[in-house]
């Protein structure tokens, strides 16, 4: 029997995970999702019709949340760790369980643990012992290697490459083509510029960008 599942936001990331949750509906055979629609608070009208063109739902402002079953999944399909944070500690009272969804064309390591939400996409490469909270999502061709320890809404984009022995504390943003070389942490809610090369340890709540990234 499907899940129900809902993303919240309609805009791009989160019409990607609905894209997600498609594939790995057709991998599975037996399709575990059955996607119910999109909730946000102000989606713009172009979203709102780009959601309606794919044959999907918009069902409200995030608070239609709480008339809807408790056994109905979520995701926070929102790219910026902290607003994603700050939306998930605001639906966390309504204890709705949220998904995991990891692409058929993704590989994760068989000794991953990872908390809830995990979202892993297309062509993303987890390796072997990594430890990783809540909400974490690995976009496109993001890898992250062996030994690292991720906090809870974590985000990597597209083609970054978090080397082993890394930790990415609770927050940060690893841009799109960046790299964190082996050993190294990058401090909660820190930014690493996209293209950037991470070269010593980043504090928490700062931006680093550049070769070498500073």
């Amino acid at each position: 029997m499907s899940l129900g599942l809902v993303i919240v936001g309609c805009g791009g990331h989160g019409r990607e995970i609905a894209q997600l949750a498609s594939a790995v509906n057709a991998a599975a055979g037996r399709p575990p999702w059955r996607l119910l629609g999109f909730v946000d608070d102000n989606p713009s009208e172009q979203n709102r019709k780009r959601v309606e063109a794919a044959g999907l739902a918009y069902l409200g402002p995030v608070s239609a949340l709480a008339d809807l079953p408790t056994q109905t999944h979520l995701v926070l399909g929102l790219g910026d760790p902290r607003v994603r944070r700050t939306v998930g500690q605001r639906l966390d009272p309504l204890g709705l369980p949220a998904a995991s969804l990891v692409h058929p064309d993704a590989t994760v390591g068989a000794d991953l643990v990872a908390g809830e939400g995990l979202i892993v996409f297309a062509g993303a490469r987890i390796t072997t012992n990594v430890t990783a909270g809540r909400h974490l999502h690995v976009n496109q061709n993001a890898t992250l290697a062996h030994d690292c320890v991720v906090g809870d809404f974590v985000s990597l984009h597209p083609l970054a490459a978090v080397s082993g022995d890394v930790e990415l504390g609770p927050g940060a943003l690893v841009g799109a083509g960046a790299v964190v070389l082996p050993g190294l942490r990058v401090g909660a809610g820190a930014t690493v510029g996209a293209g950037a090369c991470v070269v010593r340890d980043v504090p928490p709540d700062t931006v680093v960008k550049g070769v070498p990234a500073l």
